[in-house]
């Protein structure tokens, strides 16, 4: 058998409540605290080895043993986000159509020309290492996360920074990854095939 439990159901089986915000905030705020860097371990803590460490077994409990362990560390981190925030309150002030028109632009133009043109250097790079031909994917492909093939094989070419991104992501990507960073004078690849 096999099952979902969604995160507000874990929540609810947990004893926790569900904490609700206003539509749009939880977005904002959270690249706020991709930008300050807020939530970093060593703003509140390692988490991870926090939690292997708690005693006890109720949300309450745990709010108790933490905040008594990391004393400030809620307000540092509070502190750091919302500075980021009015950081982009800021930002958004200066936006306007004619921003939006360009930024859309370069994305739509420059970004896809340079983007999928890259992609495909890469893998004519990739195909050439590995002795083989290669070709960028059909439509009907890339509808399935597929940018191309080296040989027979589909992959999938992302910039490195997606690895850190695809856990939050709604894609799943079933084939070879091919991860590439844009570097002064050119571009580093990262590939297993």
């Amino acid at each position: 058998m096999r099952l979902r439990i969604n995160n507000e159901e874990i929540q609810h089986l947990l004893g926790v409540p569900v904490q609700r915000f206003p539509k749009y905030t939880t977005q904002i705020m959270n690249l706020a605290n991709q930008n300050a860097q807020g939530t970093r371990a060593k703003v509140v803590g390692q988490m991870s080895e926090l939690i292997q460490e708690f005693p006890g077994r109720t949300i309450e409990e745990w709010e108790r043993w933490y905040t008594q362990k990391n004393s400030g560390s809620i307000e540092r981190a509070t502190e750091k986000v919302h500075a980021m925030i009015g950081e982009l309150r800021e930002a958004i002030s200066k936006i306007d159509k004619e921003m939006v028109k360009e930024w859309v632009r370069d994305l739509v133009v420059t970004k896809t020309f340079v983007g999928l043109r890259c992609q495909q250097a890469i893998l004519r790079k990739v195909a050439q290492i590995k002795n083989t031909d290669c070709r960028l994917s059909t439509p009907e492909e890339e509808s399935r996360g597929i940018d191309g093939y080296i040989g027979n094989s589909p992959v999938s070419i992302k910039p490195a920074s997606y690895k850190s991104k695809s856990p939050a992501l709604p894609e799943d990507i079933k084939v070879a990854l091919i991860y590439y960073e844009k570097e002064k004078g050119g571009v580093r690849v990262e590939f297993e095939l």
